[in-house]
Formats: structure tokens, C-alpha cells, sequence
């Protein structure tokens, strides 16, 4: 027994060098690998056999290493709640259990401040033991989570670093036994994590404060918009695909009244002139050369592409919403005041939602804002602004700023 307490140096860097090894193997193979699975279990099975004869420097290696993953996890995540509320209801939907779903924004904020709290008592050495005891009861909850969606593909990626780094569900898997094998020896040796210096009253103060300024930081996040932007439409972006350029739009449209087909170069006809669209209606499109490496496209109510809208106009605020069926009086109040903006700066606006073109008509006779609106995916609008109803100017594709609804520029 005195032979196996021996602390060894081997037990307390190279077992974590093995681990960290298997971690940047993990990251270049997105796909299932028996040679990758080994070489992770043999790390995980010697962290298991090692991890009591750690010396004090491993053990604080390790708890570190553990620690930053688990700040770095939260804050991409944090900085983007509702992006791991989104996540939570696929979760919800492939378990078939909605009936969550009304709670999943709570569940997703405590979640995010759980690993947080948990990460930064690690590195900062407060309340270390229970952090210790939160972090394993994390890592085997994710870690079981992980292990099913990587043997039936529930949710295709389990947002574990928010937008911010894109795994695929083997790889997620992989990287939560790595985890596993360096948070181990802290299991083993928690009794050695006990902070001297600074008296439990004073560790507690610090925890609480901790939790206070992170979840300050996740609800600024949740009002306005992610402080750090790591989706597709962040601004400053040109969203207009390559080769766009080079290629050409036609669309044709007959004269309700005469018959007459016409075939115009798209936007070189008045499809923001609304008695002009009430007299002709779409016959079908055609295009030359271009590409469609955006992979999103916006349409009209009849399903024409107007995606081009986005690419070739100056100085275009763009409203969003999903669900326009979720906007409160107090919204659509904004929503109207900043389309009088639009109109003093001499700007033009349009709207894309998810909604059904019928709902959209019986909105516009109420507030007589809905003239230009356009559908999308769902999905898709989630990513262009985290906020409903939220607000882009767009100069031909370019991403100029971005707004949440409480932060509408109003006073121009």
C-alpha cells in the first residue's frame, strides 16, 4: 500500500501530458475513431490507477487545466444564453420531453452559471473541494449526455462551447473522457485542495461574488446582444457570397390585367413599389452564373427569392422576428418609432420573420408597417440577431451594426 501511495512524477505530468495529447488529436478527427477511443481509455484507466500518487504541483496542474475549460465553456455560452436555450429544446424535443420548454431559458442560464462558478473556484483555489464535487457531477452528466447523442445523433452539436467552436457529437464525446482522465487525480487527492490562506468565510464571500458579476453578465447578454459575437452575421461581416458578383437574377412577372409577361434583371424592376407589385404577379426566375454559397435565401409570400435584397442596397435596416405572434404592444411601438427613423435618414427597411404571410396581412392592417416583408428560416433569423424583434443595417451585405429591441437607435 506505502508502495502505491508513492507519489510519482510520471503519475503527476505524464499522464496529463497523455491527456493533453489526446485532446489535439480529438480536434483533428471530427469523425469516430477506434485508434482515438484507445488511446483515450488507456489515459483514462492509468488517471484511474495514478491519480492518489499525484503530487501537490499535478494536482494543481490539473485542477487548473480543469478549471479553464470550464470558465472557457461558460463564458461562450454565457455570452450567448439564449443560444443554449435553443440548444436546450432540441434536447427537450429528442427526449421527448416539451413539456420543459417553458423553463428551458432558467434551466440554460443556471446551467452556464454552474459551470462558471465551478471553473473559476478551480482556478482560484475557493471552496476548491466542492467545486470539485460540482465539476464531477457536471462532467458525469455531460459526459453520459454526450455518450447518447454520439451513439444515435439526437442533436447533431450539443452547443458544449456555445457558436463559438463547432464539434461534432464523437468529438464532443471524446473530449469529455479527456476532461474526465485530468479531473480524476482532483477527485482522488481533493483533501490536498484545501486553501490555508484564505479563511472559508472570505472563499464564500468571493463565490458569491463571482456568481453575482457572471449572472449580471448573462442577463446584459439576454437584454442586449452577445457582448462577443461568434455567429455568422456579426458586424462587420460581408455576408455577400463569393462570386455573387458574376452572376445575374431574372425574374418574370405577368400584368394581371392584360396578360402580358415581362422579364426583368433582378433588382432592376420596383418590387418595393407596392401598386406596381398589385398589378403583376410573379411567373418564375431564372438564374445565370452567381453561387449559392451563402445557403440561405429570403423569399416573398409566393416564394420568389429576394435574397438578393440583402447584397445590393445601400443602407438597409433589417427587422427580425421569428415569431412576430410574440411581440408586445410595447414592440411594435419601437418598431414603428424606428421606422420613422428610417424614413428621415432616407433609408429603407424590410421585415423577416418565420411567421405565416396571413398573419403578417392581419398585422399590417393594424400597423401599417408590414408593406416589405420577407420569410426565412427559422433557424437561420435566430443567427442573424438574438433578439424578437431585433434589428440589423445592412449596406449592400455588409453588416453595419445590430440591435436588440430594447436598444433600437430612436433618436437620430
Amino acid at each position: 500500500m506505502a508502495v502505491l501511495e508513492k507519489k510519482s512524477a510520471f503519475a503527476s505530468y505524464g499522464i496529463t501530458a497523455m491527456a493533453l495529447g489526446c485532446a489535439v488529436f480529438v480536434g483533428l478527427q471530427p469523425a469516430f475513431s477506434w485508434l482515438l477511443l484507445v488511446l483515450i481509455l488507456v489515459t483514462l484507466g492509468l488517471s484511474i490507477v495514478y491519480g492518489k500518487r499525484y503530487n501537490d504541483t499535478g494536482v494543481a496542474i490539473n485542477r487548473v487545466l480543469v478549471g479553464i475549460l470550464f470558465v472557457f465553456s461558460s463564458f461562450t455560452k454565457g455570452v450567448d444564453p439564449l443560444g443554449t436555450k435553443y440548444k436546450m429544446l432540441d434536447y427537450f424535443a429528442a427526449y421527448g420531453i416539451g413539456w420543459m420548454n417553458d423553463a428551458a431559458l432558467t434551466l440554460a442560464v443556471v446551467m452556464i452559471l454552474a459551470e462558471f462558478i465551478v471553473g473559476i473556484c478551480l482556478i482560484t483555489n475557493v471552496l476548491s473541494r466542492l467545486a470539485t464535487l460540482g465539476a464531477t457531477l457536471l462532467m458525469l452528466f455531460f459526459t453520459a449526455t454526450t455518450f447518447f447523442d454520439a451513439m444515435y445523433d439526437l442533436v447533431p452539436d450539443c452547443g458544449c462551447f456555445g457558436t463559438a467552436i463547432k464539434m461534432s457529437n464523437w468529438q464532443t464525446f471524446f473530449k469529455n473522457l479527456v476532461i474526465d482522465a485530468v479531473l480524476i487525480p482532483v477527485i482522488f487527492n481533493n483533501k490536498s485542495l484545501k486553501n490555508k490562506r484564505l479563511p472559508l468565510l472570505m472563499q464564500w464571500i468571493l463565490a458569491i461574488a463571482y456568481m453575482g458579476a457572471f449572472v449580471w453578465f448573462e442577463v446584459h447578454n439576454i437584454r442586449h446582444l452577445p457582448v462577443v459575437d461568434f455567429m455568422d452575421w456579426k458586424v462587420g461581416k460581408d455576408m455577400s457570397p463569393k462570386g455573387y458578383d458574376a452572376g445575374k437574377i431574372y425574374v418574370t412577372y405577368r400584368n394581371n390585367e392584360t396578360g402580358e409577361t415581362q422579364e426583368f434583371e433582378s433588382p432592376n424592376y420596383p418590387w418595393n413599389d407596392s401598386v406596381w407589385m398589385s398589378h403583376w404577379t410573379f411567373v418564375s426566375q431564372r438564374s445565370e452564373g452567381g453561387s449559392d454559397a451563402l445557403g440561405f435565401e429570403i423569399t416573398d409570400a409566393e416564394g420568389e427569392d429576394f435574397t438578393h435584397i440583402l447584397f445590393e442596397t445601400e443602407n438597409l435596416y433589417v427587422f427580425v422576428s421569428t415569431h412576430l405572434e410574440e411581440l408586445t404592444d410595447k414592440d411594435y411601438e419601437n418598431c414603428i418609432k424606428m421606422t420613422e427613423v428610417a424614413y428621415n435618414q432616407g433609408f429603407d427597411y424590410i421585415w423577416l420573420t418565420a411567421s405565416s404571410p396571413e398573419y403578417v396581412e392581419e398585422l399590417n392592417e393594424k400597423y401599417l408597417i408590414f408593406n416589405d416583408v420577407y420569410y426565412g428560416d427559422e433557424l437561420e433569423l435566430k443567427t442573424m440577431v438574438r433578439s424578437n424583434p431585433g434589428l440589423m443595417l445592412i449596406d449592400n451585405g455588409v453588416i453595419k451594426d445590430k440591435w436588440s429591441k430594447i436598444d433600437f437607435p430612436l433618436v437620430k
